[in-house]
């Protein structure tokens, strides 16, 4: 591996105990440790713990750090409340996507912006040169590192390391000065998996501390660690959009499925909002969609979408779903062949392969 590349906090953790470690982003991280299905079947039956040190947290602060987040992010900060955390994206003026993060809001003059580490250096430099009089961003990813706990006894095992009652913590709210194992920690009820859990942010030293009494309090519930690959399977299945796959600089947030998140009608206008009220009012020329393979192989990302042997789309993921025991996938397709049932075929290498479109998202857990 090349010599530059970013170890986090906790490299030698997953050294020790036998983490695969790949290259991503930057970084030397573990992509599994006893395999990606056992991880992933235990985040989805007890629970499992995330290296997420390499994410990237730029604060946001000072007296027009609202106005400054309205004009830069799609979705309406001012709906939400101190402790509260949002899921946003960035546009670029044409809608394309700059990158997705969650904010977290302190108050109205203070925020914590996480966003993907692969994206660093990109992202910081759009939200700094957009910096103005009366708004401070500065880069604190160097000083924080994170772990996120998740899985249906996330709670279960956390509770047994701080007298904080984390039941309180509702979902997608945070606390701060939480303390964890004895380690002060800014806890918050999110995740990236489709199942209840926790994200945890502490200080670079503090955080061996915490990932150790994690997976003690944990080793008799069944409780791993994980690495990247079952991170993108769970997320996946879980219809969660990971950049430069269903997202990015060529793929807005309409026809990505994620209107929700976008305040078209804020009174603070953001930028690719007008580009996107356009594509909003002449309709979308694609749509992503869930795909389940009817003929055998697993429809990867990349690959051509087919009907009548007329490229109609492409595949953004795909992959063996461990939860449904099924070969399935995310994909762009021409707005027309967009309903479920529709049959279509995917072009495996040589192979044209029958699949269809499904609901999504492909799992949901149950409440």
């Amino acid at each position: 591996m090349s010599d530059n590349l970013k170890r986090t906090p906790l490299y030698q953790s997953h050294v020790d105990t036998e983490g695969k470690i790949v290259e991503f982003g930057g970084w030397e991280m573990p992509v599994q440790y006893s395999g990606v299905i056992a991880e992933h079947q235990a985040v989805r039956n007890q629970a499992g713990i995330f290296d997420v040190s390499h994410m990237v947290e730029i604060r946001v602060s000072g007296e027009d750090a609202l106005k400054f987040l309205q004009k830069l992010l799609v979705n309406d900060l001012s709906e939400i409340e101190d402790n509260q955390v949002q899921y946003t994206m960035m546009c670029y003026p044409d809608g394309g996507v700059v990158d997705d993060l969650l904010v977290y809001r302190y108050n109205e003059d203070d925020y914590l912006l996480v966003v993907n580490a692969s994206n660093t250096d990109k992202d910081y430099k759009w939200i700094k040169d957009k910096e103005e009089q009366g708004v401070r961003v500065v880069n604190q990813s160097d000083e924080i590192a994170e772990v996120a706990l998740q899985g249906p006894l996330a709670e279960e095992v956390l509770q047994e390391l701080t007298d904080f009652d984390l039941s309180t913590i509702k979902y997608f709210w945070f606390e701060d000065s939480v303390e964890i194992a004895g380690v002060e920690a800014i806890v918050s009820r999110t995740g990236y998996t489709g199942e209840d859990g926790f994200e945890i942010y502490t200080a670079n030293e503090g955080i061996e501390k915490i990932w150790n009494a994690i997976l003690d309090a944990g080793q008799d519930k069944g409780v791993v660690p994980v690495g990247l690959g079952a991170r993108d399977t769970l997320r996946f299945e879980a219809n969660l959009p990971l950049y430069g796959h269903e997202i990015g600089k060529e793929k807005n947030p309409l026809e990505a499925g994620l209107r929700y998140f976008v305040a078209l009608d804020k009174e603070e206008e953001f930028i690719g909002q007008d580009a996107l009220k356009e594509i909003e009012a002449n309709g979308y020329q694609r749509k992503l969609v869930g795909l389940e393979m009817i003929d055998r192989g697993i429809p990867r990302d990349g690959y051509d979408l087919l009907k009548d042997d007329e490229k109609i789309g492409v595949v953004t993921t795909g992959s063996y779903a461990p939860t449904l025991d099924k070969n399935v996938g995310l994909g762009y397709v021409k707005t027309e062949y967009a309903e479920e049932g529709t049959e279509i075929e995917v072009q495996i290498r040589r192979r044209k392969c029958k699949a269809k479109v499904v609901a999504l998202p492909f799992y949901r857990r149950e409440k």
